[in-house]
């Protein structure tokens, strides 16, 4: 698609005006030059569209729960069993879980996430949060970030308190993945019927993966009604396939940062980067990731925080591009 300044400014005013993206729209927007003017003017009215929907930086904390070989034997992450990292097996308890939790609410998180490898029980999951629900004050909205689910799975998430699934259609899932594409999307429309908010998360993004592939997936979040969206790049854990094809720039991430919020437009109020930084949140993200526990990003367990990335860090950096910060 031929792009000049008209369309330019025709396509971001259409955003800003609350207007429907289509994917050309965002393709169109992603394959424009880094570090142009036309580059700046995007970062520009998604970070104007994002003080006008949200004007208050979040932080999304994620516990990993089982630190343990994985069969799926996804190509980006740490956890599969043919790559040999991972192998043994740990799972934190529900008192570490309710104790990193409670340290994150008292901190001012927004969401504390449950995240589990693929087979975990969902028992054990429900469990979790009923434990957190009943021994955290003010609880903050509990994710589940857990395998495959059918309606009624979705529903028993709900029910035990939790308010949101992260769950993603992966780039090129069904072949960088061990899971089914089909059986993905299944879960997806599971958690779009259910009670449960839905966050998707273009991921993970590598720098062999095309503009309309990621287009696709924003798209795609957008159209299931997803409350959180964002992008997530990939990684590059040494040992896994994957990791030879290294690290798409910050620049990069931004970009699609940017245009995750012009797509999300009045759908999806909170936009997520991770990994967080500066130049992201001045593209519209108001939401960052800290985490700890069992890391797909990683070779080992974290036992305090994954990269370093405390929470009074993460206040610090989003307090430089919104008026507040939650929990500040």
């Amino acid at each position: 698609m031929q792009v000049d300044g008209r369309w330019l400014k025709h396509t971001l005013d259409f955003a800003l005006s609350g207007g429907r993206l289509n994917l050309e729209d965002a393709t169109a927007l992603l394959e424009i030059p880094l570090g142009t003017e036309e580059s700046r003017a995007i970062a520009d009215a998604a970070h104007a569209l994002a003080l006008r929907q949200s004007r208050q930086g979040r932080i999304w904390t994620a516990i990993g729960v089982d630190y343990c070989p994985c069969p799926q034997n996804c190509s980006f992450c740490s956890f599969g069993s043919d790559w040999g990292i991972v192998q043994d097996s740990h799972e934190w308890t529900e008192e570490q879980v309710v104790d990193a939790a409670a340290r994150f609410a008292a901190e001012g998180a927004s969401w504390i996430t449950i995240r589990t490898t693929q087979h975990y029980p969902l028992e054990r999951v429900c469990s979790l949060a009923r434990a957190m629900r009943e021994r955290i004050p003010n609880c903050p909205t509990l994710v589940a970030n857990v395998g495959e689910m059918s309606l009624e799975q979705a529903e028993m998430l709900y029910d035990a308190g939790y308010s949101v699934a992260y769950h993603v259609f992966r780039l090129r899932e069904g072949t960088d993945t061990g899971i089914d594409a089909e059986e993905r999307l299944r879960s997806l429309e599971n958690i779009r019927r259910s009670r449960l908010g839905l966050a998707f998360l273009a991921e993970p993004i590598g720098p062999e993966h095309t503009a309309a592939e990621i287009a696709r997936e924003m798209v795609r979040a957008r159209d299931l009604g997803a409350v959180i969206m964002g992008a997530m790049a990939r990684v590059p854990v040494p040992g896994t396939p994957k990791a030879h094809l290294g690290q798409i720039p910050e620049e990069k991430l931004a970009r699609i940062i940017a245009v995750s919020r012009l797509i999300g437009g009045e759908v999806a109020q909170e936009i997520c980067a991770h990994p967080p930084s500066d130049a992201a949140v001045a593209a519209g993200a108001n939401a960052v990731v800290v985490e700890t526990g069992a890391v797909p990003r990683d070779r080992e367990e974290i036992r305090k925080e994954w990269r370093g990335l405390t929470m009074p860090q993460a206040k610090q950096l989003l307090g430089r591009h919104y008026p507040s910060v939650a929990g500040a």
